[in-house]
């Protein structure tokens, strides 16, 4: 057989997997019609703990050659195109377009929804705590400079819930209207994206002008148009304000990696793999916060995380928050809570979710 003829044959079999990949997908569809038609009008249409069951089987199963991360994005978007079926999701986010939330928020979630860029995290809580989005999506912490304190604070008073989160991988990149990486006078960006690209800069870039600003999208805005003028944002942002792409990936930091935090209005069932969130408060005396999460070691509960945070309630009062292994749902963490409620001046669940799946 010539190489002709082997490549047509290749070609043919292409052809037929894609029919049978096609029908089967249009089958999928139908079947989450018959879900959404089975359940109702309800409010539950999208279940984030079974969505995390699906593709963590889904990763379980890839054996190549494709990427277990590819074969997980491309399984999302199938579930998001179904899921839209029944009714558009709408995300808020902390905008504008094209800011690495947006990314989290369609690693997430899929394209298949209706995303809303907002201007603070603040106003995404709000724009979920009113109805008039389903979720949102908060940055949280980042692998290099820590944790994000308003989004923290934001936690103390809000009743809203952490239902999900988002591990995405930063990639830096220099950006500018011109071609000639020379002509940059002038660097904007985010503080926190900034930091994360402090030793390229004084290597690279010693002497230029440094501009903080709101957020990287809007860093890529104003570079837009303007002589001289360069910005530190994702591919995204890139694409959508027309720029030119100069050095990628000038983050100091090659694992850098920033996690997000998906909130709504309901708590989230067991999904077999979880993290539980909670707001501690103790008395302010030697050894109290030891015996406040004794119960943990007790019980044999992993802590993966802890924070303080100023209460704001009185000078030097502050609250913890805690990151744990399990659902509050389910032993041994249920026992656990149980003990710590007893202890503790206040204690308040933030969200049992499931753990970001890749």
């Amino acid at each position: 057989m010539t190489n002709e003829q082997q490549l047509k044959a290749i070609r043919n079999r292409i052809d037929e997997l894609d029919q049978q990949i096609q029908t089967l997908i249009s089958e999928r569809a139908k079947c989450a019609q018959d879900v959404a038609r089975v359940k109702g009008n309800g409010s539950d249409f999208y279940r984030p703990e079974r969505e995390a069951e699906v593709l963590r089987r889904v990763a379980d199963r890839n054996k190549g050659p494709l990427a277990t991360e590819e074969m997980v994005r491309l399984f999302r978007e199938i579930m998001s195109a179904c899921l839209a079926l029944e009714q558009p999701l709408k995300i808020a986010f902390l905008g504008p377009e094209g800011t690495f939330t947006q990314a989290a928020a369609l690693k997430q979630f899929g394209h298949s929804v209706q995303t809303i860029p907002l201007p603070a995290i603040d106003a995404v809580f709000r724009e979920v705590e009113s109805g008039a989005a389903n979720y949102g999506v908060v940055p949280v912490e980042n692998s290099t400079e820590g944790v994000i304190n308003h989004t923290l604070d934001m936690f103390i008073n809000s009743p809203l819930k952490i239902c999900g989160e988002v591990e995405q991988r930063i990639h830096h990149n220099l950006m500018s209207d011109s071609d000639d990486i020379k002509a940059v006078r002038r660097i904007y960006s985010h503080s926190q994206s900034l930091a994360q690209c402090r030793e390229w800069i004084e290597e690279n870039m010693s002497g230029i002008e440094l501009v903080s600003v709101s957020s990287n999208a809007e860093a890529a805005r104003l570079a837009k148009g303007e002589p001289g003028a360069a910005a530190i944002a994702g591919e995204t942002a890139a694409t959508i304000y027309g720029l030119k792409i100069l050095v990628r990936n000038i983050e100091d930091e090659p694992d850098n990696t920033t996690r997000f935090l998906v909130i709504g209005r309901n708590g989230i069932q067991p999904s077999g793999n979880d993290k539980t969130t909670l707001l501690l408060s103790t008395a302010n005396k030697p050894g109290s916060l030891y015996e406040l999460l004794a119960p943990l070691a007790k019980l044999g509960v992993s802590m993966t995380r802890i924070e303080s945070r100023p209460s704001r309630r009185g000078t030097w009062d502050y609250v913890f928050f805690v990151d744990i292994e399990g659902h509050a749902l389910a032993e041994p963490v249920a026992s656990a809570l149980r003990e710590l409620d007893k202890q503790a001046a206040m204690l308040k669940i933030l969200g049992s979710y499931p753990r970001a799946v890749i």
